[in-house]
């Protein structure tokens, strides 16, 4: 099940994207609008398309969620080879995502002290 989720996690973004899905949707939509007229424009005319475009988003919402989040997690693991790599780097910022908001303040204050310094 991981694996499924991992794979869809990579492959659903740039499908979803893509010029295709974006002209497969204007096509059902075209589509629905043209079954309107047969079915006199009922009220599951209507409610069939708002179904499933909340179930849609709601699907979508969870996997760009998941995508993000492994994203985010290698962009963090990749910084964290790097600062460990650089002999005089800081290792205390490793996993510095993992941090309090409070920590994480302080930090910002050094580096920010930093730049000032640097721009005198």
């Amino acid at each position: 099940m991981r694996r499924l989720a991992r794979e869809l996690a990579r492959a659903a973004p740039a499908a979803v994207g893509s010029t295709a899905a974006f002209s497969g949707l204007c096509l059902l939509t075209v589509a629905w609008l043209a079954v309107g007229p047969i079915v006199g424009f009922s009220d599951a005319w209507l409610l069939v398309p708002s179904a499933f475009a909340s179930i849609i988003a709601l699907l979508l919402v969870v996997l760009i969620q998941y995508s993000q989040n492994r994203d985010t997690r290698a962009l963090q693991l990749k910084l964290d080879e790097v600062i460990r790599a650089l002999g005089d780097a800081r290792s205390d910022l490793v996993r510095l995502q993992e941090r309090s908001d409070e920590e994480l303040a302080e930090i910002e204050l050094e580096f920010d002290e930093l730049r000032n310094e640097a721009q005198e």
